[in-house]
C-alpha cells in the first residue's frame, strides 16, 4: 500500500513539474508578423508572458529590425542606445527574466508608425528566473529543444527518488 501511495505521489509531482517546464512560443503579430500597420498593444492585451516563453519575430530580412531598447528609447523611437539588434528573420527572443522589455523596428519611420512592442513578463511557475541583461537571439529555433530537457530532468529525478525510496510512505 505504501508503494502505491509513493508511486501515485511521484506521478503527481512529475505531471506538475512537466507543466512548469513547458514554455509558450508567441509569434509576434500572429499571422501579420513583425511589420507596420499592426496594433501590438492590442496584440499583447490577451497574452500572459512568463519567464521561459519566447517571442518569435517573423519578417522579411532586411526590411525590418528587432531592436531592444530602454523604456525612454521606446517612447522616443530611438535606436541610439540599443540593448541588442537583429535584422535577420526569423528572430527569436527568449524571455529570461521578469519585468518589461521594449522592442522597436529601427528602420526610419517604422517605430513612429507603430512598429513597437512592450512586453511585461511575469515570474516563472518554477521560480527559476535568471537575471540577464541581454536576450538570447537565434535565427533557427525549435520549441522541441525547450521541453524535453526540463521534462527529462524531472523524470530522471523522479526515478532516482523512487529507486532510493525518497517519497513519503
Amino acid at each position: 500500500m505504501a508503494n502505491v501511495r509513493s508511486l501515485a505521489f511521484g506521478m503527481l509531482v512529475l505531471m506538475n513539474s512537466a507543466m512548469w517546464a513547458s514554455a509558450t512560443d508567441y509569434t509576434v503579430g500572429d499571422s501579420s508578423g513583425w511589420t507596420t500597420g499592426v496594433d501590438y498593444t492590442k496584440w499583447t492585451s490577451d497574452k500572459n508572458f512568463q519567464v521561459g516563453d519566447n517571442l518569435v519575430f517573423n519578417f522579411v530580412s532586411g526590411a525590418h529590425t528587432v531592436t531592444e531598447v530602454s523604456q525612454s528609447d521606446y517612447s522616443s523611437c530611438s535606436t541610439s542606445n540599443a540593448i541588442s539588434n537583429s535584422n535577420s528573420a526569423p528572430t527569436t527572443v527568449s524571455l529570461t527574466s521578469a519585468g518589461t522589455r521594449y522592442f522597436i523596428c529601427g528602420v526610419p519611420g517604422h517605430c513612429s508608425s507603430g512598429q513597437k512592442l512592450a512586453v511585461t513578463i511575469g515570474g516563472s511557475g518554477s521560480g527559476s528566473a535568471s537575471n540577464t541583461t541581454s536576450p538570447y537571439y537565434t535565427g533557427i529555433y525549435s520549441s522541441a529543444s525547450l521541453v524535453p530537457v526540463g521534462f527529462n530532468a524531472v523524470i530522471l529525478t523522479g526515478l532516482v527518488m523512487l529507486k532510493f525510496g525518497l517519497f513519503w510512505a
